[in-house]
């Protein structure tokens, strides 16, 4: 990659759809679930011979940064942006490029979140290059769609338009929408109308997604404009600096990037998107782990001291002690040293809910 390319890691997750294995203070990205390395090392991993690293900054949010900082110990120092509160992606986005425009004024910025998952590196390294060439070529917001395996309920969906023209590979085409979370129905009439997964991935100039804030989300602009009237960059280093961001941050709006920015820009024809096939998942909840692993011959699948009799479509983790399940189908089951979690793994996305019935209950001190 050129001089000008930067990844972007952000890294503020909680990740409670893995209760009891993930809470606040060990979120989602630090979790070993496919492997010793965790998902957020596995991401470094992945594009660090995109970037180097020097240049790749990783966003996290207070509370989480001494952690991250020992899981991803090569990073230099100020390459760790923290927030001083989870604000949502368009915040913490905001905050990158001001620090990349800082550092450099023709940086452009690729946006990988911390815990997902990827089969083949190469692919998604070529699926990256097209996207960087056409932030180049057309200072566009780029996107990286996935093609669909499946009709997924829990993932946005990117609609697509006329194909770029002249765009390398011919996988690029402008977005004519986006679609939050459809119903099963929608979600197979999507597929059939080649709509493609929304990754989260984005590739554009630092000065081109500001502008973009600045048009779409000018509250959100406010803010960060008297950061960088602060004098914002290397890392957000200044105990005044990081003392302006804190105000600032307690003013901004919780907001996506998607609503704040993506779904304004793409119905005024100003989102590119590059259809992709690498292996991917966002990891979302304990079904889509289940839907990664090797599975035995009745579709069960674990992590750790596990056997199955008579069962069929299930999942174990546990790394310490036996789980036997017997005659059971679709079952989660997730063993940590204070709780276990055993549900319905149709019901995955559920577990967040159930996370939130915990601490009205009284049960809290089980999900921190």
């Amino acid at each position: 990659m050129k001089a000008h390319h930067y990844g972007v890691i952000i890294a503020g997750g909680k990740g409670t759809r893995f209760w009891p294995l993930s809470r606040p203070a060990y979120p989602k990205q630090l979790l070993r679930i496919f492997g010793e390395k965790s998902l957020i090392q596995q991401t470094v991993d992945r594009v660090s011979p995109l970037f180097g690293r020097t240049r790749l900054l990783v966003v996290t949010v207070s509370g989480h940064d001494k952690a991250i900082r020992r899981e991803l110990g090569l990073l230099p120092t100020a390459n760790f942006l923290i927030e001083p509160r989870g604000n949502n992606t368009a915040p913490c986005i905001g905050l990158a490029a001001i620090e990349l425009s800082a550092r450099d004024p023709e940086g452009i910025m690729v946006v990988l979140p911390a815990d997902h998952w990827v089969a083949d590196a190469q692919a998604f390294a070529r699926a990256l290059k097209v996207a960087i060439k056409l932030a180049e070529t057309h200072d566009a917001l780029v996107t990286l769609g996935i093609k669909p395996e499946y009709p997924e309920t829990g993932y946005g969906y990117i609609l697509r338009g006329k194909k770029v023209p002249g765009s390398p590979g011919a996988s690029a085409f402008h977005v004519r929408g986006f679609k939050e979370k459809p119903s099963l129905p929608k979600a197979r009439q999507l597929l059939r109308s080649g709509a493609l997964w929304n990754s989260g991935i984005f590739v554009w100039r630092a000065r081109t997604i500001l502008g973009a804030i600045e048009r779409y989300a000018p509250s959100l602009f406010a803010g960060l404009h008297r950061i960088m009237a602060a004098g914002g960059g290397l890392g957000i280093a200044s105990p005044r600096l990081r003392a302006v961001v804190r105000r600032e941050y307690r003013k901004m709006p919780n907001v996506s990037i998607d609503y704040a920015v993506l779904e304004k820009a793409g119905s005024e024809n100003k989102v590119l998107t590059v259809a992709a096939r690498f292996g991917w998942s966002d990891v979302g909840n304990w079904a889509a782990v289940h839907r990664m692993l090797a599975k035995d011959g009745r579709q069960n699948a674990g992590v750790g001291h596990w056997l199955s009799l008579r069962s069929s479509r299930c999942l174990a983790y546990s790394p310490k002690r036996l789980i036997a399940l017997l005659g059971m189908e679709d079952t989660v089951v997730i063993d940590t040293p204070d709780a276990v979690l055993v549900g319905n793994l149709k019901r995955a996305q559920e577990v967040k809910d159930l996370v939130g019935e915990l601490e009205r209950r009284g049960y809290g001190r089980y999900t921190r």
